[in-house]
């Protein structure tokens, strides 16, 4: 099969496509024929060598989701999953391929309306936007929601479940276009930040009324998680799923302690297969449906193909990207 490898560490230069064994699938695994896949920051980091694949997962295939068509099983997968089945999900890595292996019960049917392209562009976005909200946040209705970098792949998605569960979603950007591209997809409204993410506070004052934000996802960290908290009504509870604004950040924790939040961190790539298992299942239940209505959508910024890999990691570094860049194989 050919493949992403990862010929060693550093810019996207080192990326070559190279030929590579099929993998084959064990008793509890289903071997997939890849469509497409998608790019994440962990991508990036891998390539640089900050962010190893963990144990059991391609140390020099990139991609963390996919969608394809089921290919092959193993000898226990049964009646579950049959060739030609069209699945997507989330992997540890070894998703910029034209094939895997992935645990049966860790992915979701595509609905029948989805392009593969589209389809590859859902999996890490929304298991990711909707565990961290919905599951692990307990988002209710009538909520006020702050999404950190609104126009990634995640808070797009978490922009369209809030609405889907009847809360109120605002966002952070770094330039106004996103904003505005966010607002057509019914963002309520937007603060653009450049150096000092504390800007916001006034802004979170007039939307909320004073009362401040009840659920915020943090995609950046760094010195927005304290603005986070500041900004937080009594009972919040902020989810931190990334570092991209920096790994330590100062809290006060005098509001912490007088607004009774919630602090919690979360992420995907490192769990348990258990848990792996069940935000999948999780995720077919609440938010495939959705899919499948078009009541949300993935947003892809731009499809490359697979020879043209190097860019796809040059567009993402970039910052300049509005949802999800998609590797058509």
């Amino acid at each position: 099969m050919k493949a992403v490898i990862i010929t060693k560490f550093g810019g996207p230069e080192v990326l070559e496509i190279l030929d590579r064994p099929t993998p084959i699938p064990k008793p509890h695994e289903i071997l997939v024929r890849v469509r497409a896949s998608a790019l994440n920051r962990a991508d990036l980091h891998q390539r640089e060598g900050n962010y190893p694949a963990p144990p059991g997962a391609p140390a020099d295939i990139p991609g963390l989701e996919f969608a394809g068509e089921v290919a092959g099983v193993g000898a226990d997968v049964k009646e579950q999953w049959r060739e030609g089945d069209r699945v997507f999900g989330i992997v540890p890595g070894g998703g910029n391929a034209e094939f895997l292996v992935t645990d049966a019960q860790a992915v979701a049917r595509v609905p029948a309306g989805l392009s593969w392209t589209d389809a590859a562009a859902v999996p890490e976005a929304f298991i990711t936007a909707h565990d961290a909200m919905i599951v692990q946040a307990q988002l209710r209705a009538n909520e006020h929601v702050l999404i950190h970098a609104i126009g990634s792949g995640v808070g797009l998605a978490a922009l369209q479940l809030a609405r889907a569960w009847k809360a109120t979603p605002f966002g952070t950007a770094r330039s106004a276009e996103k904003i505005a591209r966010a607002k057509a997809l019914g963002l309520e409204d937007g603060a653009v930040v450049s150096d000092n993410p504390e800007s916001i506070l006034p802004d979170v004052d007039r939307w909320t009324s004073g009362k401040g934000i009840d659920v915020t996802l943090d995609l950046l960290g760094g010195a927005y998680t304290g603005v986070s908290l500041r900004a937080s009504a009594p009972h919040a509870r902020i989810m931190c799923l990334a570092t991209v604004a920096g790994r330590s950040a100062t809290l006060p924790l005098g509001a912490l302690l007088g607004k009774r939040a919630t602090i919690r961190g979360t992420v995907l790539r490192a769990r348990p297969l258990e848990e792996k298992r069940a935000v999948t299942a999780a995720f077919a239940r609440d938010v495939v449906p959705l899919l499948a209505s078009g009541q949300v959508r993935p947003i892809v910024d731009k499809v490359f193909d697979l020879s043209e890999i190097r860019d796809a990691h040059a567009r993402l570094a970039s910052n300049q990207t509005f949802g999800k860049l998609v590797v058509s194989l």
